[in-house]
């Protein structure tokens, strides 16, 4: 899928004014990034000799953190200085002594990661240059066009345009080709999609001016876009699967999601909804306030949502208030391995209330509360404060005590252990066993486990569909098919229109076609074992380049396994 310019962002600093906002963040492996930032910077400033010395200071100081940047003065004997930091000592010590120049600042930026490292793998320090676009997804905006995008090859292509948006108002057409950004070539560079949107993005009020080539006309056409602020959203899709069932899917948890959520209740609620499918499949979580407000929607007065307690924090218990608008809809939510954080605490609200079922496999495990701190140059700290439990009062946090890299595979161990294909090959000691009031038994001590234990669907995929997928050809065979047939696609008034449409064309002796001029022919037996699903794919990605997520995951959900399931339970 092509980058989403839906390009498609608070600010203060709690270390001058004394406040903090404690908030769960979304599942943000920013260490392992932050680990190679640090060797990089240092290698690149020819300071290499030093790291020894900085990691024996980190591994001395352990979890201390500075409680000042400004630097008292060297005297040449740390011992001379009853009180020194440690930290502020060496540093100022490298500082004037080193060898060659260099920046304290530099120094700062480069350890404040490695010594997080060694909290836990959800403490993380946001550079300043990479903190509004961390927020952007969850504050649920951005400032820009509206565009969504591909770059396809070396031209930049347009897929979608945000209903509503600047580009959308200002004439910008899906299937256009931006050639110049205020009169600066961009095509036939071989350009990045980071780079594209840096060029597109900006303060709103500002204008943009791009040239863009339609394949009806010969001449370019310019287009000049007063940026604004554009939406992003979190819920996915919202429709009617079929009779009294409806399906909602939300990819993180923003601040705006809630609202979205009740929306797309009160939309199927007319449609005749009564039993409602939450997709939190591959949600990696976001705002936990968001989470609860969502869960407070299902769940009768007085009950008991989340509670949170850490060393520092005491414990804080949210419960449920009167007035949910999904009292009365029967539940089942959809989780898999990548559903984390907040996404968990929702699922395991509802489940340890016995308010809904839950289908799918075992979320990720993870049960930290990161409280956020800002710095005066817009960098950021999020330190990891406190845990969450279940109503019942797992501590769903899986190990992270073997080290980070350790903790970032465990995914992959689960896949070769076989936890993604069986259900038995799961194992949690009674130590960990919790009740619910419905006499339901539950387990903490990593993840959610669901009620209802859905394997990975590996049907139809075979040698000649994991190059394919490797290799992008369904993507780019879908956008090719779209880009050249976008007049007739773009008439039909829904997916149901469009599929039907397609299931009559000859789509998959195009597409073979197509792999076999990239040298992939796949031989008798992986077409048979392997067709619906490559059609299926087909269809869903040309309807989305249509339709966006309303034309994808209607037609995705007639090959996958776990929304069958759940239908079948929602159907009882």
């Amino acid at each position: 899928m092509g980058v989403e310019l839906v390009e498609t962002s608070r600010s203060w600093c709690p270390f001058a004014s004394g406040h903090a906002k404690e908030v769960e963040y979304e599942l943000y492996n920013r260490n392992n990034e932050n680990s190679k930032q640090f060797q990089m910077t240092i290698g690149n400033r020819n300071i290499k000799v030093i790291i020894p010395l900085l990691l024996a200071v980190m591994l001395a100081a352990g979890i201390i953190i500075g409680n000042r940047l400004n630097f008292g003065n060297y005297h040449g004997n740390f011992g001379s200085r009853e009180h020194t930091n440690k930290i502020d000592a060496i540093l100022q010590y490298i500082e004037n002594e080193y060898v060659d120049s260099l920046s304290p600042d530099t120094l700062i930026e480069s350890v404040i990661p490695y010594m997080l490292k060694h909290l836990d793998p959800h403490s993380v320090y946001i550079p300043a240059n990479e903190f509004k676009a961390s927020e952007e997804s969850l504050e649920g905006n951005f400032e820009g066009i509206g565009v969504q995008f591909n770059v396809q090859g070396d031209t930049v292509v347009v897929i979608n345009t945000v209903a509503g948006g600047p580009a959308e108002k200002a004439g910008v057409r899906a299937g256009d080709r931006i050639v110049k950004v205020n009169d600066s070539l961009i095509a036939g560079k071989k350009i990045s999609s980071d780079a594209v949107m840096k060029k597109l993005k900006g303060p709103r009020g500002i204008k943009v001016k791009i040239s863009v080539k339609r394949s009806d006309i010969h001449e370019l056409v310019d287009i000049t876009i007063t940026r604004d602020k554009i939406p992003l959203v979190s819920v996915d899709v919202a429709y009617m699967l079929s009779g009294y069932a409806g399906y909602i899917k939300i990819s993180k948890f923003s601040r705006t999601t809630h609202n979205e959520f009740t929306e797309a209740v009160k939309t199927l609620h007319k449609q005749g909804m009564t039993k409602l499918m939450l997709d939190l499949r591959g949600n990696g979580g976001g705002y936990m306030e968001v989470a609860t407000q969502i869960a407070d929607e299902f769940l009768d007065a007085g009950r008991v949502i989340v509670y949170t307690a850490g060393k520092a924090r005491p414990k804080t218990v949210i419960n449920s208030k009167p007035g949910g608008v999904c009292l009365k809809d029967k539940l089942v939510i959809l989780i898999d391995e990548w559903s984390a954080s907040a996404s968990e605490i929702l699922a395991g609200a509802i489940q340890d209330n016995d308010r809904g079922t839950i289908i799918g496999r075992r979320s990720y495990g993870k049960g930290l509360v990161q409280e956020q701190n800002e710095f005066p140059d817009g960098s950021a700290l999020r330190l990891t404060v406190a845990r969450y439990y279940t109503p019942t009062g797992r501590c769903i946090q899986k190990p992270y005590n073997h080290g980070q890299e350790d903790y970032f595979s465990d995914l992959n161990k689960r896949f070769l252990h076989g936890e993604l294909e069986q259900k038995d090959s799961i194992r949690f000691p009674d130590s960990l066993k919790f009740i619910t009031p419905g006499g339901k038994v539950v387990y903490g001590g990593g993840g959610i486990m669901p009620d209802i234990f859905v394997p990975a669907d590996t049907t139809g995929m075979n040698g000649f569909m994991s190059k394919i997928s490797n290799k992008g050809f369904i993507y780019q065979f879908a956008f090719r098919y779209t880009d050249e047939n976008r007049s007739k696609l773009s008439g039909f008034k829904d997916y149901r229109e469009l599929e039907s449409w397609l299931d009559k064309q000859d789509i998959r002796t195009r597409f073979l076609s197509f792999c076999a001029g990239k040298g992939v022919k796949p031989s008798p037996n992986e077409i048979a074992a392997s067709g619906k699903l490559m059609f299926v794919q087909l269809k869903a990605l040309i309807s989305r380049n249509i339709f966006d997520d309303k034309g994808f995951y209607p037609i995705l959900g007639e090959i996958d396994k776990t929304l069958i399931t759940a239908r079948e339970i929602l159907d009882k």
